[in-house]
C-alpha cells in the first residue's frame, strides 16, 4: 500500500507510492481505490488531467472550484519538479488562508492530495516539466475562481518569480478580495 503523510494543513495530504526497479526500468502503482479512506478522498475520481509547462518558473495557479464542482486533486509530477502549493479558502474554517508547499518530483513517487476547498497551484522548478493529477469534480468554467499566488497575506515562500504566468492568474484577487470562497460548512 502507499504510505499516507500528514502535512500541517490536517487535510492535505501526501501519498508516498513504490516504485520498483531492475534492468528494464521502473514499475509504480499510481493509484489504489483502497488508498481513498487514508488520503479522506471523498467520492471519486472522474477527470484526468495533464500540465506541460516548458520554461522554468512557469506559474500555474492558484485555483479552486465552488460548490457543486468543487474539486479534489491528487497532483503527480511525472518529469521534472514543482513547488507545490495547498491554500485553504472555505470560509470558517480555522485554517482558512493557510498554505501547504510541498516538492514534487519525478524521481520520488509521491503525489499530493488536496481536497476540494483548496486553492491550488504550482512553480515549475525544471525546464519541460509534466504534471498529471486526477480529480474529483469535472471542470466548471462558471464556477472556476483564482487566488493571486503573491498575496503578502498568504506568504508562500516561493523558489522564484514567476518567470512565466497568464493574465488572469497574475491579475487574480487577493485572498481578502475573493467574492465568494467555499463554504467551510460541508457543502461540497
Amino acid at each position: 500500500m502507499g504510505e499516507v503523510e500528514a502535512t500541517a494543513l490536517p487535510e492535505v495530504r501526501k501519498l508516498h507510492t513504490r516504485r520498483h526497479g531492475d534492468a528494464r526500468g521502473a514499475f509504480e502503482e499510481v493509484w489504489r481505490d483502497e488508498w481513498a479512506e487514508a488520503l479522506g478522498v471523498q467520492g471519486r475520481f472522474v477527470q484526468h488531467n495533464r500540465s506541460l509547462s516548458a520554461d522554468l518558473h512557469t506559474l500555474r495557479g492558484l485555483h479552486y472550484q465552488l460548490p457543486p464542482k468543487a474539486q479534489g486533486k491528487l497532483v503527480r509530477v511525472v518529469r521534472g519538479a514543482v513547488q507545490d502549493v495547498a491554500v485553504d479558502v472555505r470560509r470558517g474554517s480555522s485554517t482558512y488562508g493557510e498554505h501547504v508547499l510541498v516538492r514534487l518530483d519525478a524521481a520520488h513517487p509521491t503525489q499530493l492530495w488536496v481536497p476540494p476547498g483548496f486553492a491550488h497551484g504550482f512553480l515549475t522548478l525544471e525546464p519541460d516539466t509534466e504534471v498529471h493529477y486526477l480529480v474529483t469534480a469535472t471542470y466548471g468554467r462558471e464556477l472556476e475562481r483564482a487566488l493571486r499566488h503573491d498575496d503578502p497575506a498568504l506568504g508562500i515562500p516561493w523558489a522564484a518569480a514567476a518567470a512565466v504566468i497568464n493574465a488572469r492568474d497574475a491579475s487574480a484577487p487577493l485572498l481578502a478580495e475573493l467574492p465568494d470562497p467555499v463554504p467551510a460548512n460541508g457543502s461540497l
